[in-house]
């Protein structure tokens, strides 16, 4: 059985969620593969649930209050654990970022979230919404830097991503700030915790630029797309489409450079943004 971290009730509307499904799951005599059996789902689900890692759904809410007979208690906490910091579109797919298995990304313009560094990100936010207060940028940037704990864990989900050129060129904050951002990346690299490969120019036209994608994979559940434009985001599951998110990134991946010439390019690049400041 997969049993849930200790959580502090207090900590979050979800952390209470999470504690009150265990209280009332183990009052009741019932393991987390059981109760997923009586709620359809699995019993994994159910812990990522109690261990606050998932947020629940409405109707799976309403379940846990059929199976567990508690009154309604899990859909009147529904509405408080369906608060989060992200935004709405985005939400599910930061969830299933933190229990996946492995990550796969290819970013056609910008480095992805969870390898910026600060003054990467408040760059971007800045540019986004130029009217956006200082402190409202700095709680963007603190939760972005929050999320990218997530590779740090010891149970940290294999993170591949493949760069367009594109993305190692922009000077995304100014150069100092570019510089800090691609050296970030080699030292990541260099210490084996992800894998990179930059897609250059020469390739040509290539499968998916025209935009970003994520593919994330599961110990148990199917694996899933997460496409990204301006201001929206889309969570894919259909097993059709995922297939082909999947085929056409197997096809960026074999046109980009391997991660070991990726990693003096991307350093190289680093070094040019940093003699652009002097």
């Amino acid at each position: 059985m997969a049993y849930p971290k200790p959580l502090d009730p207090c900590e979050s509307p979800r952390s209470f969620y999470g504690s009150e499904l265990r209280r009332l799951r183990e009052d009741r005599g019932l393991s987390q593969e059981r109760l997923g059996e009586l709620v359809f789902c699995s019993g994994a689900y159910v812990g990522q649930i109690e261990a606050a890692t998932r947020r629940p759904q409405e109707d799976m809410s309403e379940r846990f209050d059929s199976v567990l007979e508690t009154g309604g208690h899990f859909a009147r906490l529904y509405p408080l654990v369906t608060r989060t910091r992200f935004a709405e579109y985005f939400t599910a797919a930061a969830e299933l970022q933190a229990v996946a298995l492995t990550i796969s990304e290819y970013a056609p313009v910008l480095v992805p979230g969870l390898l910026q560094t600060p003054e990467y990100a408040g760059a971007l936010f800045r540019s986004a919404q130029p009217l956006r207060s200082a402190a409202e940028t700095d709680d963007l940037v603190s939760l972005r830097m929050d999320r990218a704990r997530l590779l740090e864990g010891p149970t940290s989900p294999m993170l591949r991503v493949v760069l367009d050129e594109s993305a190692i060129r922009r000077p995304i904050g100014g150069a100092a700030a570019m510089a800090g951002q691609l050296s970030h990346l080699a030292a990541l690299m260099r210490e084996h915790r992800i894998i990179v490969q930059v897609l250059p120019y020469s390739a040509g036209a290539r499968a998916l630029l025209e935009g970003a994608l994520s593919l994330m994979t599961f110990a148990d559940a199917p694996p899933v797309a997460y496409l990204e434009g301006p201001h929206a985001g889309q969570l894919v599951d259909d097993p059709s489409t995922v297939a082909k998110c999947l085929l056409s990134y197997d096809f960026v991946r074999a046109a980009a450079l391997s991660p070991e010439a990726s990693l003096p390019l991307i350093e190289s690049a680093a070094e040019e943004h940093a003699h652009g400041q002097e």
